[in-house]
């Protein structure tokens, strides 16, 4: 199973970093399409996806996803703009 670590943005311009097996149902979650989004981002869409990587696993997806909730908001901003 394939993991991802993924940033949205919401209509206000806000990050919102998560980890998935799946982000075409998780996007849907979020936008309200589905049950299941994360209360943080309730009536903050829509959201759209800016940024995603892939990990072999849970554990590793969620270092990447804790690095980048780490990060001041220029930071992650610049990651979104400039990734690597």
């Amino acid at each position: 199973m394939k993991w991802k670590v993924y940033m949205v943005k919401t209509r206000r311009d806000l990050l919102y970093t998560g980890i998935t097996t799946n982000l075409e149902r998780r996007l849907r979650q979020h936008n309200g399409e589905l049950r299941g989004g994360a209360k943080a981002l309730r009536n903050q869409g829509p959201v759209e996806l800016v940024w995603s990587c892939s990990a072999p696993d849970r554990s590793q997806a969620s270092k990447i996803e804790a690095c980048i909730k780490k990060l001041t908001k220029a930071q992650k901003w610049d990651l979104v703009r400039h990734p690597t």
